[in-house]
């Protein structure tokens, strides 16, 4: 047996730089004119029965063969308030900048409109970048979308910090867990869940913090020399 996990070095002070600038923005009291909002990406591949399951029968589950149709991939985004219970997940046929800039834009002036700032929490894909903007809109768009944001990037390897990565896993267990084979009936099971969440206003509890962290990830910090103040 394997376990694969996101390993930083030891004594990295980059990590533990974007580590605790993350965890205080997790800290922050719950306020909807600057909004805390987690956003994270997977890939999915679409997969399609060839042959048909057997039915549900009294007493015992759907019976589905193992053989399958791959019908290709596509990209699934997702961006949950934790502390506000608010959640949008979409569905794109690739995963570019383009793509990236369109959800941004969809969170700047459908799901929060009225918010002063923005604050969100993302990793550092290469499409996760203020530039990613200005592939997709003329440049005072780009820009009126930019001010509207205060950008906290995850440390490398360090993924687990997003809190859109429990939303992924809650969505995978609750929707995602057997075949779907075309790009409209994905996005019509994800909207349903997506409507379940928002009228549940599921909400993230988030309990590691600075304090924790400079105790059981010890390691991961610095060791610090001699040095006279």
């Amino acid at each position: 047996m394997n376990d694969y996990w996101c390993i930083p070095s030891k004594e990295d002070a980059d990590f533990v730089a974007c580590m605790e600038d993350v965890l205080d923005v997790y800290e922050l009291p719950y306020d909807p004119m600057y909004p805390v909002v987690c956003m994270d990406e997977k890939p999915y591949q679409l997969l399609d029965d060839v042959r048909q399951p057997l039915p549900v029968r009294p007493g015992d589950n759907q019976k589905t063969d193992s053989e399958y149709k791959r019908n290709g991939t596509c990209s699934i985004f997702a961006f949950v308030e934790p502390l506000g219970g608010r959640h949008h997940v979409s569905v794109h046929e690739h995963r570019t900048a383009i793509d990236w800039a369109m959800g941004i834009k969809y969170l700047s002036d459908e799901m929060f409109p009225d918010a002063k700032k923005i604050i969100l929490v993302m990793d550092n894909l290469n499409t996760h970048k203020a530039a990613s903007l200005y592939k997709a809109f003329p440049p005072s768009e780009a820009r009126r979308i930019i001010k509207r944001l205060e950008i906290h990037y995850t440390p490398k390897h360090g993924s687990w910090l997003d809190m859109a990565e429990i939303e992924l896993n809650v969505m995978t267990r609750q929707c995602l867990s057997r075949r779907i084979s075309t790009l409209d009936k994905l996005k019509c099971e994800l909207s349903a869940w997506e409507m379940e969440r928002n009228r549940d206003t599921a909400k993230i509890q988030w309990h590691f913090q600075t304090g924790d962290a400079r105790e059981k990830l010890i390691s991961l910090y610095p060791t610090l020399s001699s040095v006279t103040f």
